[in-house]
C-alpha cells in the first residue's frame, strides 16, 4: 500500500468514548499523518488542545452542518470509530471507510445469558484494530488529554487532595449522598467534588452534612476542562463509571471506580496499569444489567448503591497510602 496521507477520524459522543480516541489519534499523527477530527461542538473542548489534531471539524445536529467543509478535504480514508446510522452517512463522500466494530453481539450475549466471549479486550484496543490495515500497533503510552491555561481554576493544587466525580449519565449508576459521607470520612483530606448541574444539589448537601473534611463542591460550576486540570494535581480519583474517569486515566492518576449496572468488563475499566487502578463492583450484579445502565436488575434505584462502604473503605486505605 503506498504512503497515504490524510485521514479523517470520526467520534461525536461522548466524553469517555472521545478520550479513548486519543491512542488511535497519537499513532496516526506519529506516523506522519494529517489527522482530522470530526465530532459534535459540544465535545470539540475535549480536542481543541490535542496537538495531534490538525484540523477539528464539529456540528452542532446533523454532520450535513459539516460536510460542506470535509467534502474538499480528499480524505485517503475515513475512520469511524462511532459506527451507528449516522456515521455511516459519511459513506456518501465516497472515501473508503474503516470501522470500529463495537462486539454488539457478544455484548447482548453476555449482558443477556451471561456468557462472556470479549476476552476483556479493552475498548481502546479495539478502536486501534481499526487502523491496523495501515500497519500500524497500539503504543502502549495510554491515553492523552491536553489542557491551556484557561482551563485553570481558583484552587490550592499544591495541597493534598482527593478528587470525586459523584455524576454519571444515569441515576442508577451513582453512589449513594450516604456511601460517598461515609468514605470521605475515611480519606483525611480535602476533597473536590466534580459532576454537572444534576449533581450540584447533591454535592451541596454532602458539604452541609460532612462534618470533619473540608469538601468543595464545584458541580455544575466548572467546564469540563477545569474538572480535568482538578483531577490532574489530585492525589488520586474517586469516580462512578463517568468521561471524567478516563480522563483521570489520562494523567495516569490513582483511579478508584464504583460499579453497578454497568461493568468493567465490557471494555471501559480505567485505561492504567493494574497497580493504579481500584475498582469496586456490586455483589448483586455480576454482568451489565443494561445497555448504558439506565436499569437495573436488582434494584430500584441501581445496584451500584449496595456497594458495601466499610469493606471498600479498608482497600482504600490500603490503596491510597
Amino acid at each position: 500500500m503506498s504512503k497515504l496521507s490524510k485521514l479523517l477520524v470520526v467520534r461525536f459522543s461522548s466524553i469517555g468514548d472521545i478520550v479513548l480516541t486519543s491512542p488511535v489519534v497519537r499513532i496516526l499523527k506519529q506516523n506522519q499523518f494529517e489527522v482530522h477530527f470530526l465530532t459534535k461542538k459540544k465535545y470539540a473542548p475535549l480536542l481543541v488542545n490535542n496537538p495531534n489534531i490538525d484540523k477539528l471539524y464539529c456540528f452542532n445536529k446533523t454532520i450535513n452542518e459539516a460536510k460542506s467543509e470535509i467534502v474538499n478535504e480528499n480524505y485517503d480514508f475515513i475512520i469511524d470509530l462511532h459506527n451507528n446510522i449516522r456515521s455511516q452517512s459519511l459513506r456518501l463522500l465516497n472515501v473508503p471507510i474503516k470501522r470500529y466494530s463495537k462486539s454488539n453481539f457478544k455484548k447482548f450475549i453476555y449482558m443477556n445469558f451471561n456468557l462472556n466471549f470479549l476476552n476483556d479486550e479493552h475498548v481502546v484496543d479495539r478502536y486501534v484494530k481499526t487502523i491496523s490495515f495501515l500497519n500500524l500497533k497500539n503504543d502502549n503510552k495510554g491515553l492523552d488529554f491536553f489542557l491551556n491555561p484557561n482551563d485553570k481554576v481558583e484552587f490550592d493544587i499544591n495541597q493534598n487532595y482527593a478528587s470525586w466525580c459523584i455524576g454519571a449519565s444515569k441515576e442508577e449508576k451513582k453512589l449513594s449522598k450516604r456511601q460517598i459521607l461515609k468514605i470521605i470520612s475515611s480519606l483525611n483530606l480535602p476533597v473536590v467534588l466534580l459532576g454537572g448541574e444534576d449533581e450540584k444539589e447533591m454535592g451541596d448537601a454532602i458539604v452541609a452534612e460532612s462534618q470533619e473534611t473540608k469538601i468543595y463542591n464545584y458541580c455544575g460550576n466548572i467546564t469540563v476542562n477545569q474538572s480535568a486540570y482538578l483531577i490532574k494535581y489530585s492525589q488520586f480519583l474517586l469516580t462512578n463509571d463517568t468521561g471524567l474517569m478516563h480522563i483521570g486515566a489520562a494523567f495516569n492518576k490513582k483511579i478508584i471506580s464504583f460499579w453497578g449496572c454497568t461493568k468493567p468488563d465490557l471494555g471501559f475499566a480505567p485505561y492504567v496499569d493494574a497497580s493504579q487502578s481500584l475498582m469496586f463492583t456490586s455483589s448483586f450484579s455480576k454482568r451489565q444489567c443494561s445497555k448504558h445502565g439506565s436499569s437495573c436488575r436488582y434494584t430500584k434505584d441501581g445496584c451500584v448503591k449496595t456497594i458495601d462502604t466499610d469493606k471498600a473503605i479498608k482497600k482504600i486505605v490500603r490503596f491510597t497510602s
